[in-house]
């Protein structure tokens, strides 16, 4: 696996779990949704060099590879990942703030599947 983008996706969902913790403002907001979209995208990307690895068919979507993923064990939040796929399409390419202002609400949630995923890919490498 490619060390340093598991590396990312581990920092990034710490970068994510700092902005939560901060009094909410306009400014936290935008960064907390920003740092969810990375850690999204840094999710679906570890999971898709997982599969490589392991001589897996690979995915070319976050849809495909979360299904993957929790095939493979790797997530029990199968229904959760949906959600996040579609709150992320929605976070990129609306700007609706009371859309957004709902997804912030559930960052925590999307925080706490992310470090397990995270920590479940993990498992396999020593870093």
């Amino acid at each position: 696996m490619n060390t340093i983008r598991y590396k990312n996706f581990r920092q990034s969902t710490s970068k994510l779990q700092e902005v939560l913790l901060e009094n909410k403002t306009d400014i936290v907001w935008d960064s907390a949704i920003k740092r969810y979209e990375i850690c999204y995208e840094l999710s679906w990307k570890s999971i898709q060099e997982q599969l490589k690895n392991e001589g897996l068919e690979v995915c070319n979507s976050p849809k495909n590879c979360f299904k993957q993923a929790f095939k493979l064990g790797l997530i029990e939040e199968e229904e959760m990942f949906a959600d996040m796929v579609q709150n992320r399409n929605l976070t990129t390419h609306t700007y609706n703030e009371d859309l957004a202002d709902k997804i912030y609400a559930q960052l925590e949630g999307y925080l706490q599947i992310l470090t397990n995923l995270a920590k479940n890919i993990g498992k396999n490498y020593e870093l």
